[in-house]
């Protein structure tokens, strides 16, 4: 019995609390590594073949925290990812190629292997007290998600926040958690010192397909209830309507930009799914073991705003692609945008507040 034919059979057992329906080897590895049945196991019990994947945490000896980058269409700089890998095991997640650098799998080792930079805050501080540093706004959960289950305990974004906030460093946040709210009484002190904006991703409010496409993401209805709470509180959120998936949750786009007005977003952006490297093959897997009635049509869809290919990495047009259906799916989302009045995501932050604080040992100046 071949893998994939295992994975058709017990599909539901394996993905359950997981995005990807499997473990393809990365782009770099020499060998691949095919699950077979060899009829040792008790066929009237398949439960049998669905071990439980745990999650496993390890230090990523990182010896650096920001990455920077010059790409011409994207709105910073430079950006923190305090972690490598991210539980929430959003099938779509275009970082799930990075995995195959640690010489591991973008399916499921990207979302049951967790790397943090332990010593983030550290090395945030060192690179900001740097006599040639310029401050820009800092993006954070670019990659993934910066508030993923394992910063419950872990902590590592909190004490970024916290070395921003002391150097009046401005910053933005990017994610699809309730736990951001736990740091409030950070973002609302930022807030407040036009330091700060937020936007919360919501892909779709149809909540057995969100628990599909990103098992342990929360849930559509924390998210906008987390999306509330923040503007309530005066820190500026606004939505990302990240990835459109054409002929999968489209459809939603004027529900998802309608409601997240009326919890009070300020800013509205999307971006069309990317397929990069193996991204390809772990989304198509999960696309024909989920949807096996609409896949190729969806796919089919994909193509036509891609050129014919399942992704284009040119820059301008990655993002939301070309194509009637692209062109179709852009005039809709900007039409929704102009009635509910909501712009384009603007990164307005102020740069002019920027001072490295006192360390320790160091003298005041005397006037």
């Amino acid at each position: 019995m071949c893998y994939k034919l295992v994975m058709d059979m017990l599909s539901d057992q394996l993905q359950k609390g997981r995005g990807a329906v499997g473990n393809p080897a990365g782009r770099f590895e020499q060998t691949a590594r095919i699950a077979v049945d060899d009829g040792w196991w008790a066929a009237e019990n398949e439960s049998d073949l669905a071990h439980k994947l745990q999650t496993k945490i390890r230090p990523d000896a990182a010896r650096s925290v920001i990455t920077r980058n010059q790409s011409p269409d994207i709105p910073f700089d430079r950006s923190i990812n305090p972690y490598r890998g991210c539980e929430h095991g959003c099938v779509y997640c275009f970082a799930r190629p990075s995995h195959a650098f640690l010489d591991l799998s973008p399916g499921l080792d990207f979302e049951t292997r967790i790397f943090f930079k332990e010593y983030a805050a550290a090395l945030l501080e060192k690179e900001l007290r740097k006599p040639k540093y310029t401050p820009a706004p800092m993006a954070l959960g670019v990659n993934t998600d910066c508030y993923q289950p394992a910063e419950r305990e872990l902590m590592i974004t909190r004490s970024i926040l916290e070395v921003l906030n002391a150097f009046n460093h401005p910053f933005s946040i990017i994610t699809k958690s309730a736990g951001i709210l736990r740091d409030l009484d950070i973002l609302t002190s930022v807030a407040e010192r036009n330091l700060v904006h937020i936007m919360i991703s919501v892909t779709t409010l149809d909540r057995d397909l969100a628990r599909k496409m990103e098992p342990r993401a929360a849930t559509p209805e924390r998210r906008l209830k987390t999306m509330h709470a923040l503007n309530d509180a005066g820190v500026p959120t606004g939505v990302l309507v990240s990835p459109m998936i054409p002929g999968l949750n489209d459809p939603e786009i004027e529900k998802i930009l309608a409601v997240c007005a009326e919890a009070g977003a300020v800013q509205a952006a999307y971006l069309l799914l990317r397929l990069p490297y193996e991204l390809k093959l772990v989304f198509t897997d999960w696309l024909e073991a989920h949807y096996p009635d609409r896949a190729r049509h969806v796919l089919s869809l994909i193509r036509q705003c891609r050129s014919g290919k399942l992704n284009d990495s040119e820059f301008g047009q990655r993002f939301t692609g070309e194509g009637p259906y692209a062109e179709i799916i852009q005039r809709r989302f900007h039409l929704a945008q102009k009635k509910l009045g909501l712009p384009e995501r603007i990164l307005d932050l102020n740069c002019s507040q920027f001072e490295a604080p006192l360390a320790l040992g160091d003298q005041m100046g005397l006037f």
